[in-house]
């Protein structure tokens, strides 16, 4: 419920605070003292959309927060631990709108998506305004009432997660089907090239490899004679350099017997000898190793032509983009393989998936037929006691689209005079609408546990002792829940356990509790008009006393 309300420089209202009890709350005033601009104020901070036209003269920005019980809902607290929002038995909500249209929202001082805020308020209030009698025209309104009258919150879940699952299913194969229809229009395509490249043998590196082959094996004869020419520079006299290199350092050992200053001059010349002699069998190796061969040659210039090929048709720069290019098209026949095995299992399930859902749906049919009768009972005879008393009321069902709610629409036909009953919404005057919907909110406040519910005007085309009437229903709904009516009917203002006057004085609107003779005063005023008169104080002191 709404414990207390604090609004500051929301449109005319310039700072309001008041708070509220359990029960039957009236909120009354003249005709443009500014009940509209308070329910827009709540409007707001349930989540409604933000605009900069919202904000006072008082500043650049406008604030509207209230506080609510919400302890005892475990939905509203799986929302705060889901949020990581701070948990308790009342809810802190405040709406901060700026002059640029941009808001913020608060609970419990955390800030907090619009998403979030508005998925609350579906838990906290429901505002029933004087155009609501339109939703007599949704199927889906009218579905919802009879789910909750008929109590299918469990079934309409399972419903729900059946229809989820099938069309998971159902989007699933399609998305298989089309790639199995796109592979196997290229399979050929694709397993042709497979097979080009999975032939060609591939090998990392081996391009480079053989570009260098081919290039040595191209100067064959050229690189041996220069190989050649190197190696004779180590002959002289047909006798070996690195020989008498070595006679040298021998001889020079000897010396340093004598002159210790030739030991560094012989290792010099013992690390040159060394090295000379492994350049001498390096220079060696590689003539060895040079093919002059025409066969290797044209062996090679094929290999290479052949990977060049590849190179060019595959788009390629290198045998690794080939290699990568041959393992994808692996992969992709592979793939459509795996795709038609998950495409059967797809069947599998989604054959199961479709006589789950078809059961879960033929059992919500049958609870909403069997609840269709007494539904209709129950607000027929809630219309009889709001005097139409030769009124029809019933409640069919049709075929209808496969949805997340089952294969059913609700249609709710209605007569005033018991005679050929149609469809409510287009045969219903403005009053009985007033009266239909005022009965359907009480059925559903009944079986929801709605803690607060607000009508704006629901008595909107009704007077005298259907009004009186109407205003003892919605103060049975009080007994049981928060309920606040805006009205401008005294039979309905006098029911209240609270009553609040909305007054606008130089274009400032503020709310004020009444107390008792403030209530006679007001009672008075909407009996009579501006001018009250003696008359009008009596009528409205029993008006009140039998209200309470």
């Amino acid at each position: 419920m709404l414990r207390s309300l604090q609004v500051e420089n929301y449109v005319l209202i310039d700072s309001l605070e008041t708070s509220f009890p359990e029960g039957l709350i009236i909120i009354s005033g003249a005709t443009g003292a500014g009940k509209s601009i308070l329910l827009g104020a709540l409007g707001l901070l349930l989540g409604a959309k933000a605009d900069g036209s919202m904000v006072g003269p008082h500043g650049e920005n406008c604030v509207v927060e209230g506080v609510f019980d919400g302890g005892e809902d475990e939905v509203i607290q799986r929302i705060l631990r889901e949020n990581e929002l701070e948990e308790g038995t009342s809810l802190t909500i405040r709406r901060v709108v700026g002059r640029s249209g941009r808001s913020r929202s608060f609970v419990n001082d955390c800030p907090v998506t619009l998403g979030i805020l508005q998925e609350l308020s579906t838990r906290l209030v429901d505002v029933h305004s004087q155009h609501q009698t339109l939703l007599l025209s949704d199927a889906l309104f009218r579905l919802r009432v009879l789910d909750h009258y008929a109590g299918n919150a469990d079934a309409l879940k399972a419903a729900a997660s059946a229809w989820g699952r099938l069309r998971s299913l159902e989007e699933e194969r399609e998305q298989l089907s089309g790639k199995i229809s796109h592979l196997d229009e290229e399979r050929d395509y694709h397993e042709a090239r497979f097979r080009r490249l999975e032939e060609a043998g591939l090998k990392e590196g081996e391009l480079e490899a053989l570009e260098q082959e081919q290039l040595q094996l191209a100067h064959a004869e050229q690189l041996k004679e220069q190989l050649y020419s190197a190696a004779g520079a180590f002959e002289i006299e047909d006798s070996s350099l690195v020989q008498r290199l070595k006679e040298a350092v021998r001889q020079l050992d000897k010396a340093a017997a004598f002159i210790p200053s030739l030991e560094g001059l012989s290792g010099r010349l013992e690390s040159a000898r060394l090295e000379l002699e492994d350049i001498e069998e390096e220079i060696s190796t590689v003539s060895s190793r040079i093919d002059v061969s025409e066969d290797r040659l044209q062996a090679v210039e094929e290999r290479l032509s052949q990977l060049y090929d590849l190179m060019k048709r595959f788009g390629a720069r290198t045998v690794a983009e080939l290699m990568a290019q041959r393992d994808a098209l692996s992969e992709a026949l592979f793939d459509a393989s795996a795709l038609e095995e998950r495409l059967a299992e797809v069947e599998r399930q989604l054959s199961l998936a479709r006589k789950e859902y078809e059961a879960t749906a033929d059992r919500l049919h049958a609870v909403r037929e069997k609840a269709c009768q007494p539904f209709s009972e129950a607000i027929l005879s809630q219309l009889r006691f709001l005097e139409l008393d030769h009124a029809v009321f019933s409640v069919e069902l049709a075929p209808a689209a496969e949805g997340p709610s089952g294969r059913d629409a609700v249609r709710f036909l209605f007569s005033s005079t018991g005679a050929h009953p149609q469809d409510v919404a287009k045969c219903a005057s403005g009053g009985e609408l007033s009266r239909i919907m005022l009965c359907l909110k009480a059925m559903m406040a009944r079986y929801t546990a709605m803690p607060t519910l607000i009508f704006d005007e629901i008595d909107t085309g009704v007077s005298g002792s259907t009004a009186d009437k109407m205003g003892r229903m919605i103060c049975d709904m009080g007994a049981d829940m928060q309920v606040f009516a805006i009205t401008h009917l005294p039979q309905v203002a006098a029911k209240g356990n609270a009553h609040y006057l909305v007054t606008k004085r130089d274009d400032v609107t503020s709310v004020a509790p009444l107390d008792t003779e403030g209530r006679i005063r007001e009672l008075a005023r909407m009996l009579s008009g501006e001018v009250v008169t003696p008359e009008a104080l009596a009528n409205a002191r029993a008006l009140l006393s039998s209200g309470r």
